[in-house]
């Protein structure tokens, strides 16, 4: 069956392309999942490390500006990539471009929550940078004890936790699309921090809660898939402005 809408999906902090493996697997027949890739991972590894979040944001967009077409689209990122997701919308919104039909945001609190880059994890030293790491639970053990992917991994994961931590609000329109907003029961967030997106839509935004910490998504992949699916079913017309 032909696919009949785009799910560009944006990665984490230390994630890439193969991060949303999962979701091209299991996604259903008519969500076609496109995940992108910042620079300096994965198949662009190569690549210089970006490091401000409004440089990963144009990054995306000169991804997904050639794929737009009168086809629905929409985005969903996981911690840097809701921001990095956010951003993007604004930038498509701002350049003229018909607008996602969703957002689906996980992961993070609101951009204008004023705690949100209190805590600086880039700038911790090497021990205290790994504890918090294990502490998020996204690295699997066999990385977090080899000191070869560690030293690949390490520069990657504190330049994308600065890109993030650095991140400084600036009020703009809201959006006129759709969010789902997801955070885990275990996450280290209050709920006014989560509650701030909905100063960034129009709509009302739908606000969700999955048992677990932070990575909450490996978890719950198939029922955010279906949650993803559920939206997109009732909600394919393209939004122009």
């Amino acid at each position: 069956m032909k696919r009949n809408i785009d799910l560009f999906c944006l990665h984490f902090a230390g994630g890439n392309k193969y991060s949303y493996r999962a979701f091209v697997l299991n996604a259903p027949s008519h969500i076609n999942v496109i995940p992108l890739e910042a620079p300096g991972r994965g198949a662009r590894l190569g690549e210089t490390l970006l490091t401000d979040i409004h440089q990963l944001a144009e990054d995306y967009y000169r991804q997904v500006q050639p794929k737009l077409s009168e086809k629905p689209y929409a985005i969903y990122g996981h911690s840097m990539g809701a921001l990095a997701a956010f951003l993007l919308a604004r930038k498509l919104r701002n350049n003229g471009h018909n607008l996602p039909v969703h957002l689906f945001l996980t992961g993070t609190s609101g951009p204008s929550s004023p705690t949100r880059n209190e805590t600086k994890r880039h700038l911790l030293d090497r021990d205290a940078f790994l504890e918090e790491i294990k502490a998020l639970g996204g690295m699997p053990p066999e990385i977090l004890e080899n000191k070869e992917m560690l030293e690949y991994f390490e520069p990657i994961l504190r330049n994308d936790f600065m890109v993030s931590e650095n991140y400084k609000y600036k009020e703009d329109m809201p959006l006129q699309i759709p969010f789902t907003v997801a955070t885990g029961t275990e996450e280290d967030m209050e709920e006014d921090e989560i509650l701030a997106w909905q100063r960034e839509s129009t709509e009302t935004v739908d606000f969700r809660r999955f048992d677990g910490d932070h990575f909450f998504i490996f978890r719950h992949t198939n029922e955010i898939i279906d949650l993803i699916s559920n939206k997109l079913n009732h909600n394919t017309k393209p939004i122009y402005i």
